[in-house]
């Protein structure tokens, strides 16, 4: 048992370096490119010479949900969980790999897997977070996964927002809104949410059942 714990522990600490690798590889995206971050949506960066960072980043976040996820897998009773946060990996992997379209550019094959994959991955990362906050409700994580996860599905309503609006005709641009700090705001959230996973599942994966004594199993 402790031999488990040990890799449980030593596998939660590899998907926080991942993160941590894949945040340093966003904000150097960032700060390179210095475009607008209110109205320029994240996906954009990717025309830039320093593109790139965008996908690099996106498969470090999913190689930690991969080994997170894992963690998560080898308890019988959290598979569900890990599940999401696998389709959540494999979503990054599709937002990488099939770059979005330019602006003023009709919807591509591409552009509807990046697009699609984003929208599945928003939406699985903070179910996951209220599941597992639900099942370990008296963990000192517990709270802080359960907002994490409320308040990125908050945000998430106000991405979707305006590609609704679109649908019915109304030509709403990313200048006219603050396309760029609600997409932020949601990834910044999701990949919090994955952090606190990890430490759920380390605390968790730590604790060890002893044996009743004798009198109390009677």
């Amino acid at each position: 048992m402790g031999s488990q714990a040990f890799t449980g522990s030593a596998m939660v600490f590899g998907g926080y370096a991942a993160i941590g690798a894949g945040a340093a590889a966003m904000l150097g995206l960032h700060v390179v490119t210095g475009l607008d971050p209110v109205h320029t949506v994240i996906s954009e960066y990717a025309f830039e010479a320093d593109g790139w960072l965008l996908p690099l980043s996106l498969t470090l976040f999913a190689a930690a949900a991969t080994i997170i996820g894992a963690v998560l897998a080898r308890r019988g009773e959290d598979r569900a969980v890990a599940l999401l946060v696998g389709v959540w990996g494999l979503c990054m992997l599709l937002i990488g790999a099939f770059p979005t379209d330019e602006p003023g550019v009709p919807l591509s094959m591409s552009g509807g897997i990046h697009r699609y994959a984003a929208f599945v991955a928003f939406l699985t990362m903070p179910i996951a977070g209220l599941l597992l906050a639900r099942r370990y409700a008296t963990s000192p994580y517990a709270r802080a996964v359960r907002l994490l996860s409320l308040a990125a599905m908050g945000v998430l309503v106000l991405v979707v927002l305006p590609y609704a609006v679109r649908m019915f005709g109304v030509d709403l641009a990313n200048d006219d809104i603050p396309a760029g700090v609600t997409q932020r705001l949601v990834v910044g959230f999701e990949v919090a949410v994955l952090a606190m996973l990890g430490m759920v599942a380390g605390a968790r994966r730590g604790r060890v059942r002893r044996p009743l004594p004798a009198a109390a199993r009677a």
